[in-house]
């Protein structure tokens, strides 16, 4: 089994564990996410905007929050304690929720819905939007700490067909689940799932933690190996290592300052920038699209998680038949340069053909492209950088410049709405951004082969 996915000796079990652990995340947060899509869309796409403007700058709080606490915690504590604060978070969420509903009130966008209602859904539309970026970023910098380059390249991609396995499974229960039922308890119910698959994802990392400082496959078990002679444990070896559970170290500040003052890493930070700005484009016009064609709550969350089922089928197919080899055979610089140029072509088309169902398979197409092939192909770029910039400046640049990406995006899609242009000026302004961000994947490759080589 391990050769036919060609892997080496002692990987399998550590790739299955990592596999699994990606898979619970996934899931709990596609249990999620549809809900906050129609929370956001609820009251139209005016206040969509406003929202995603209001999420870039509570990511800037949360990156120097998250940073401070990183520096003052080793991995093995701080993973967990981030996935239990998402858990109470959403214990919250859903008691004010049943709370409301109890005492007569209703969901945001609805007949009943109540000042309580509408800032539960605007709060937790902004708090997933961020969390998710870090419950995904941790998960990526641990993988980064477990495995180096050459391990990277070849079982990211199994890895990540875990998570899109949880996802599918998510999106999947969640679209079944929401198309049985119109009750105005279904965001509570669906937050207190995934709160049970964030548990369970806690116990599966400790237990994987485990296993990669007691195995000579893992980057952590090297470490433990190395210092044998000292008398002590693997584990007692390993602990006494930084990148295998001491503490990180540095303050709060140190992840932004890296990014500013690190080529390499505005440059990872620039292209994450550009994919941002695709993708916001990309979800406004899915969010008109679905926003037209429901009615109640409950199609809202049903369409935006039929959106992610399909989706994440498309993704798999992807990862089980093109990614590994993909990367292997052609490089990270070009596996990247993949994605714009699906952004490119699949605004063309919707240009052309703009209804639901050209929508769908275009955003299944580009977020199978974006998770599949290069998710695996970027986070292989953090393999060369030091464990406080995995675990620092990682999240500046998958949270806060994510997040500006995301309102950038926005801006221009509220010029576009407001000079009143069409989808065909919309596909003409992405050929520019994606030749800057061709160029850019291509030259993020080379960097990384040059920081391997020396």
């Amino acid at each position: 089994m391990a050769k036919m996915l060609n892997m080496k000796r002692g990987e399998l079990p550590l790739a299955v564990m990592s596999a699994l652990f990606f898979f619970l995340v996934l899931c709990g947060y596609f249990f999620l996410r549809p809900v906050r899509e129609a929370m956001g869309v609820a009251r139209g796409m005016d206040e969509l905007r406003w929202l995603f403007v209001a999420t870039s700058v509570a990511s800037l709080a949360a990156v120097l929050v998250f940073g401070g606490v990183v520096a003052r915690m080793n991995r093995r504590r701080f993973i967990p304690v981030a996935y239990l604060f998402v858990i109470a978070c959403l214990i919250g969420f859903a008691a004010l929720l049943i709370q409301d509903v109890r005492a007569g009130g209703g969901l945001i966008g609805t007949d009943a819905q109540t000042g309580l209602s509408r800032g539960v859904g605007y709060t937790f539309y902004i708090w997933l939007t961020v969390i998710n970026l870090f419950t995904t970023s941790v998960f990526w910098a641990f993988m980064v700490d477990i495995f180096d380059v050459d391990q990277g390249k070849r079982l990211f991609a199994f890895v990540g067909i875990g998570g899109t396995l949880g996802a599918l499974a998510g999106g999947w229960a969640t679209n079944l689940i929401s198309g049985m039922t119109e009750t105005p308890y279904l965001p509570a119910g669906l937050m207190l799932t995934g709160a049970g698959c964030f548990a369970l994802a806690i116990a599966v990392m400790l237990m994987l933690d485990r296993m990669a400082v007691r195995s000579d496959a893992s980057s952590l078990g090297a470490v433990g190996s190395g210092s044998a002679d000292s008398g002590g444990t693997v584990e007692e070896d390993a602990a006494a290592q930084d990148e295998s559970g001491g503490e990180i170290g540095g303050t709060f500040w140190d992840g932004a300052r890296a990014v500013v003052t690190s080529p390499y890493l505005l440059g990872v930070g620039l292209w994450v920038v550009f994919m941002a700005i695709s993708n916001t484009m990309i979800y406004f016009t899915q969010a008109n699209i679905i926003l037209n064609d429901s009615d109640t709550f409950s199609q809202l969350v049903g369409s935006f998680a039929q959106f992610d089922y399909v989706a994440q089928i498309v993704t798999l197919i992807t990862q089980v038949f093109i990614t590994t080899h993909l990367i292997r055979k052609v490089g990270v610089g070009w596996t990247l340069a993949v994605l714009p140029l699906v952004t490119l072509a699949g605004f063309a088309v919707l240009a052309v053909w703009p209804v639901y169902g050209v929508m769908l398979i275009f955003q299944a197409v580009h977020r199978a492209t974006r998770y599949a092939i290069s998710r695996p192909s970027r986070e292989t770029l953090f393999s060369v950088v030091t464990p406080s910039e995995k675990y620092k400046a990682k999240p500046v640049v998958d949270v806060f410049l994510y997040r500006f990406g995301d309102a950038a995006g926005a801006g221009i899609d509220g010029m576009f709405a407001a000079l009143g242009l069409t989808l065909a000026w919309v596909a003409m302004s992405t050929a520019p951004l994606a030749a800057m961000w061709i160029a850019l994947s291509i030259g993020m490759g080379a960097a990384q082969a040059r920081k391997v080589a020396g």
